[in-house]
């Protein structure tokens, strides 16, 4: 009998805010999963990274914090990734991080897609920025991602309804995905 080996996570949360809207919602997203899922869960929170890499531009030049950073980013099992929209983008820091990723190292890594914004107007930036983005890294960006415009918090919690059906909706669909993608890594020899 094989004991379920726990499904390496990295939430990568691409706000520069502290506290931030987008790790309420990544936070939702991963209560939701764990209850499903072993998780083995790492928080990355670019805030804490802005002065390691928004002065370097070759990842040679990285400090070691920043480095175990996209270290971890890489070696993940599953990421679940998002990032505030302001004036219809995701904030640069956040693009240049993945401009220092290691590309073959992140090819087929399932990846969880989530945003916030001041409105639903911005509720396409998975579709338009985040997915074409991970996509570039053939990553399996995973069908349903999470947007939350700022009347779904209250004092910086999530408090929608619509929210927490989009998000059930997302853990639906991918817990299937990680299971499956963890009983192939079983079966296959090492």
């Amino acid at each position: 009998m094989s004991t379920q080996r726990s499904i390496r996570t990295v939430i990568l949360n691409g706000s520069l805010a502290r506290p931030s809207k987008t790790r309420s919602l990544l936070d939702a997203l991963h209560a939701q999963l764990h209850t499903q899922l072993p998780l083995e869960t790492l928080h990355i929170d670019l805030v804490d990274l802005f002065e390691d890499i928004g002065t370097c531009l070759w990842r040679e030049q990285l400090p070691e914090r920043a480095m175990r950073a996209l270290q971890a980013i890489e070696t993940a099992d599953f990421l679940i990734v998002g990032a505030p929209v302001f004036r219809g983008s995701v904030p640069g820091l956040f693009k240049h991080l993945f401009d220092l990723l290691d590309t073959p190292a992140m090819a087929d890594k399932p990846v969880l897609l989530a945003a916030t914004g001041g409105s639903q107007r911005h509720a396409l930036v998975i579709e338009h920025q985040l997915r074409p983005l991970l996509s570039f890294f053939q990553t399996l960006t995973l069908p349903v991602g999470v947007y939350a415009s700022a009347e779904d918090f209250q004092d910086g919690r999530l408090h929608s309804a619509a929210v927490d059906a989009r998000i059930a909706l997302a853990v639906q669909t991918t817990v299937p995905v990680l299971q499956a993608l963890a009983s192939a890594k079983e079966l296959m020899p090492v």
